[in-house]
This record gives structure tokens, C-alpha cells and sequence, in this order.
């Protein structure tokens, strides 16, 4: 069997439609967020957007046919996170927001939990989902084999009810769209404080009405400015005992599997941003002198750093496909390849803006050109979704350190 690297006439139509909406939706965004000072008045002012993001079918491609959604296949999903992420990274922050916070139903949830949670996004493609990950002293130890450390918020089983306690925060979508909670929150929790993570970390499923669910704070964030980031508090709250995704235990597989999922697709945003920069650099390079007698596309050094990003761009672009096809074929099983094009393309991403920046001199980082607002972006990438430090190199250490690992075969896969 040969390797295709080419893409189906199906995929091609979905990256020429993704494209078209992002240059003639998405386009609008960047000017619309800058008239709000505060992050959850710039996250408000992406609804509309949101909802023609909704309207064109992007949302569903996250659920299950069953349920009504056209399921997408994540590679898919890469080549329009790649269009829209050209254009702006806010409004597919909040898309990928929402696949965390329903992705741990659909990959390991029950035929129960499915009809009963899924539905709604389908009838009303502006709902908003979030994962309650992170907790405010960190979340990098997430899995921590010492009960005394690791994830703080505790959900106690009192009859046929969990309680949660406990605060997040870097809650994507978490306020909803008018502060007032999104509709569903995946919410990651220990179900026992003498018990360390693999015995009782959790996922429970708890809907934005519930009593004791709260918006107390907001980050804001140099980049991805309309992307919101508050902090939740969870007191006393009290959901129906088969809310919990799996059973205690399989919180660290259901995290894992969550966060590869995204790991992939960061890679494709990664890429659009890159784009974007380069893009703009090579337009300026092709007209302008600076003062000199010729446009500076015409000096080897400017063609070699040229050269040397868009080498980069590609490497990731295709990184990010095999990470998205691996996932898909493994159903989620495979994911050392997903936290690889997390760490490599986020990093790879600052490096591109960056170079980009010195090409075109020290007004890049003004508001004359774009690359100043793209770095802000880019320099979230290594830092969110689980640190490339904390978290992805960890992760990745921990395969490597497996008595079973084979060291050069990630691109076959295992399953």
C-alpha cells in the first residue's frame, strides 16, 4: 500500500470553504475586539461570529452522528482549524473549548450520558461547554501519585449524589455568554482526598444551571484576547451520581485522551498563524526598500530567512496531519505523535513570528503591521492546553521511560 499525502475532493471543498468563511467572517474579528477593554466585553462580542460559525456546520462536525452531528474526523478538523486560525485564533479557541468540554462523553461516555448531554448542542449550536481543568495553584500535577498533592477540587459521594468543592481556573467558555455560566462543564475532580489520582481522579459532567456554580475572577491574556479565561468556584454542588464519565480512576486515560485530542489540533492552529505571518512578511519584503535601492526580498539574507520559515511551516503542516490521521486510526489510543506536534509546533510557531518580526524591523512591533498581535498568539501556544514543560514534555518522558516503549516507531503506531 503506497502513503498518500494527497488530500480527497471532500477534504479539499472543506479547507476552500473554511478558507472562504474565514477571509469573509472571521476577517472582521480582530477590529470588533479591539473596541472592549475588558476580556469577558471581547469574549461577549464573539457570539456573532459564533453563531455563523454554527450556522455553516462547524460545531456539529464535533458530535457523533448519532446524536445528530456530522462527526468530523480530526484530520478533517485540522485542515479548517488551519483556515480559520489564518484569519483569527479566538473564535476556533471557543469551538475548541467546547470539544473539551463534551470530547470526554463522546470518547468515553455511556449510550445514557450521550443522549442526555449531546442533544442540546446540536438544537442550539451557540451552547458553550468548558473543561474545568486547571487548578488555581496548577495543573501539571494533575496525576500525582501522592494524595497529598495534585488536583484539590473533591467531589464526596453522599447517596446518589456527588458534591463538589473546589475552584479552576483558565476555564475556556466557562462564563458563558453573558457571565452567567455555559451550559456544560467537564469537571475534573478527586473523589477522595486519601486517595491519589489513579484510584480517584474523575471526570463529572455538570451542567451550567446547577446551584453553586459560579464565575469569581477573569485572567486576561496578552494573546488570544477574546478568548476567556475565568475562574470557576465550585461550592456544593451537588449533580446526580451518574454524571461521573467512567468511574474514579479513569480520570488520568479520559485527561489524557482530551488533551491529545487538542494536542493535534494545535498543531493546525499553529500552522494558520504561522501562515499569517509569513504571508505578510513576504508581501513586504516584495515592496518594500527600506530606504534602499531595492525591495529587500532581493538580499539572500532576507531570502534565506524566507526560506527557512516556510521550510518550518510545512514540516508542521504535515506533523500535524500524520498526529490527526494517528489519533483517528487508534481512536485516541495512539497519542505520543498528538503531544509531539503540541510541543514542536507551538514552539516552531514563535520561532516562525519571531523571524518574521526581524525581517520586517522594529516596526513589527508596533501596530503598523499584524506580527506584533500574531507573536502575542503564538506565545500562548507553548504555554496553554498543558505546558509544553509542565505537562507535554512530561508526558512524553513518561512513554519514553516505559519498559515497552520502542523508541522509533511513533509514526507506525502500536494499535
Amino acid at each position: 500500500m503506497s502513503i498518500e499525502f494527497g488530500l480527497s475532493e471532500q477534504q479539499i471543498a472543506l479547507r476552500e470553504g473554511a478558507r472562504a468563511f474565514a477571509n469573509t467572517v472571521l476577517k472582521d474579528v480582530r477590529p470588533t475586539i479591539r473596541n472592549y477593554q475588558k476580556p469577558d466585553e471581547r469574549f461577549y462580542s464573539l457570539r456573532p461570529f459564533h453563531e455563523k460559525v454554527a450556522e455553516a456546520g462547524f460545531v456539529k462536525g464535533l458530535f457523533p452522528k448519532d446524536v445528530g452531528g456530522t462527526d468530523v474526523p480530526t484530520l478533517d478538523f485540522a485542515l479548517t482549524a488551519e483556515e480559520l486560525c489564518a484569519v483569527d485564533v479566538n473564535v476556533p479557541s471557543a469551538m475548541l473549548g467546547i470539544g473539551l468540554g463534551v470530547k470526554p462523553i463522546i470518547f468515553f461516555g455511556n449510550d445514557e450520558q450521550k443522549k442526555r448531554f449531546l442533544p442540546d448542542f446540536i438544537e442550539d449550536g451557540t451552547r458553550l461547554a468548558a473543561l474545568a481543568f486547571t487548578e488555581v495553584t496548577g495543573g501539571a500535577n494533575y496525576d500525582a501519585a501522592d494524595p497529598r498533592f495534585g488536583v484539590k477540587t473533591f467531589a464526596i459521594r453522599e447517596g446518589d449524589e456527588w458534591v463538589i468543592n473546589g475552584e479552576k481556573h483558565y476555564t475556556t467558555n466557562g462564563t458563558g455568554w453573558d457571565g452567567k455560566n455555559c451550559h456544560l462543564y467537564a469537571v475534573v475532580c478527586r473523589t477522595d482526598p486519601q486517595q491519589n489520582a489513579q484510584e480517584s481522579l474523575a471526570v463529572i459532567m455538570v451542567p451550567g444551571t446547577t446551584a453553586g456554580v459560579s464565575v469569581v475572577g477573569l485572567l486576561d491574556t496578552a494573546g488570544h484576547r477574546a478568548t476567556v479565561s475565568p475562574r470557576m468556584k465550585f461550592e456544593n454542588v451537588r449533580v446526580p451520581a451518574s454524571n461521573i464519565i467512567g468511574k474514579p480512576g479513569d480520570g488520568i486515560k479520559i485527561v489524557s485522551t482530551n488533551f491529545a485530542w487538542t494536542a493535534a489540533l494545535i498543531g493546525a492552529a499553529c500552522v494558520g498563524v504561522m501562515r499569517a505571518a509569513f504571508d505578510h512578511t513576504l508581501a513586504f519584503a516584495k515592496a518594500d526598500a527600506r530606504s534602499g535601492p531595492c525591495p529587500i526580498i532581493d538580499y539572500p539574507t532576507v531570502g534565506y530567512m524566507l526560506a527557512d520559515m516556510k521550510m518550518k511551516i510545512e514540516a508542521c503542516r504535515y506533523l500535524t496531519w500524520k498526529a490527526c490521521q494517528q489519533f483517528d486510526r487508534s481512536h485516541g489510543q495512539e497519542q505520543e505523535l498528538a503531544v509531539m506536534t503540541k510541543v514542536f509546533c507551538s514552539e516552531t510557531c514563535v520561532s516562525v513570528v519571531y523571524d518574521a518580526m526581524r525581517v520586517v524591523g522594529v516596526d513589527s512591533y508596533t501596530d503598523m503591521h499584524p506580527l506584533a498581535e500574531l507573536m502575542n498568539d503564538a506565545m500562548c501556544f507553548p504555554l496553554y492546553d498543558g505546558g509544553n514543560m509542565g505537562a507535554r514534555r512530561r508526558h512524553l518522558h513518561r512513554l519514553i521511560k516505559d519498559g515497552s516503549y520502542a523508541p522509533h516507531f511513533a509514526a507506525y503506531g502500536a494499535h
